[in-house]
């Protein structure tokens, strides 16, 4: 819980609202995080001041904390945490409440920006995803110059120390607020943060340090990858300008279906037709695999719908040892048309196992049909 707000500021419950501003910026100086790096009570402790603070300087919310305490006032940004909403630090959450830190910025200058990321899609064969391959993308981005190196000044000139700035690359800003003294850091408007100014731009980039052009990348894709799958290539991306670091490069993966082979998971799964005969008394077939000819038995008796599974002959496992497993599952089919010899094979068949059968008189059987459609 807690403690009281009136003593966490260290006045009574009868000061005055100057009294309790004055009070609020002796502790926040004395508690903010810039003042005391690393010690995380001091942290929780200002979070917990200036809480007290927006409490007991509006009347009405002061008014509700005298009658009913903490729960009078614990609504949406009750109860000593980072009641600002942020979670972006206490630098941050002092300049929301304050306009900037009485402490000064601690950020360096801000640089050439990093590049932008890119994203390109590439198509795989189905054994290609399975088995890994290398393949190669295009992509349009930004290469550095190659006539002013990235500096992004003309040739025989270079970049002149921006004289706003002094080469920091930011600015301050100093103004006066219930604290005192507030100073404020910004990019450099004249250089736009680079700390240098381009006097003479080199022609080829226009000063930019970078030219957009087409870039053929080598992508080492590993085995088991599916459609979907995103590989991140760290720096492949555009580089920034004047030198700034390059972005990566991110290629999503489209897999092209299979004539005989889906994925499931890591497994494949395949149908082998096979006929009434070869499902009755069985038969020894040659699979094609991804991994070649393989040998399936398929004994007697089989039922259609029937599966079969061939150990580790499905796709690899992503970051992890061994593979998935091959389901191959039958499919019996019936002859739509039979000679008559055929039939008569049949019939004798169904004759030794009592079957009754439609007669062999295909007129009567048509007539017994349209009877009962």
């Amino acid at each position: 819980m807690m403690a009281d707000y009136y003593e966490l500021l260290g006045v009574h419950r009868n000061a005055s609202a100057d009294e309790i501003k004055k009070a609020y910026r002796v502790r926040a100086r004395q508690l903010h995080p810039d003042a005391n790096p690393g010690d995380s009570a001091a942290e929780e402790k200002f979070k917990q001041v200036a809480r007290a603070y927006e409490v007991l300087s509006d009347a009405d919310s002061r008014a509700r904390y005298d009658r009913f305490g903490e729960a009078g006032v614990s609504g949406g940004s009750g109860g000593g945490g980072d009641f600002f909403g942020g979670g972006g630090g206490l630098g941050d959450i002092f300049e929301n409440f304050f306009g900037g830190s009485p402490f000064g910025s601690q950020r360096g200058p801000t640089g050439p920006p990093r590049g932008e990321d890119l994203e390109t899609t590439a198509d795989l064969t189905f054994e290609e995803a399975v088995f890994g391959a290398n393949i190669s993308v295009d992509v349009r981005t930004a290469l550095v110059c190659e006539d002013c190196s990235g500096s992004g000044a003309g040739l025989g000139t270079q970049a002149v120390t921006c004289s706003q700035c002094n080469g920091v690359g930011q600015v301050q800003r100093v103004r006066q607020s219930l604290l005192g003294q507030m100073v404020t850091m910004s990019a450099c408007p004249r250089c736009g943060g680079f700390g240098k100014v381009i006097v003479t731009p080199c022609a080829p980039c226009s000063g930019k340090g970078r030219v957009i052009t087409e870039k053929n990348y080598a992508v080492d894709v590993p085995a088991g990858v599916d459609s979907g799958s995103t590989m991140r290539l760290t720096g492949r991306g555009a580089v920034g300008e004047r030198g700034g670091g390059a972005g990566d490069l991110f290629v999503r993966l489209r897999v092209k279906p299979h004539a005989r082979y889906v994925r499931d998971g890591f497994d494949l799964i395949t149908e082998v037709e096979i006929s009434i005969a070869q499902a009755t008394l069985g038969v020894s077939l040659e699979l094609a695999t991804l991994d070649g000819d393989e040998t399936l038995v398929i004994p007697p008796g089989t039922q259609p719908g029937r599966e079969f599974m061939l150990r580790r002959r499905g796709v690899p496992r992503l970051q992890a040892s061994g593979r998935g497993d091959l389901r191959v599952i039958i499919k019996v089919v019936v002859p739509l048309k039979l000679t008559d010899d055929e039939a008569q094979v049949l019939r004798l068949f169904a004759q030794q196992r009592g079957e009754e059968v439609a007669p062999a008189d295909k007129g009567l059987f048509s007539k017994i049909k349209s009877a009962f459609s």
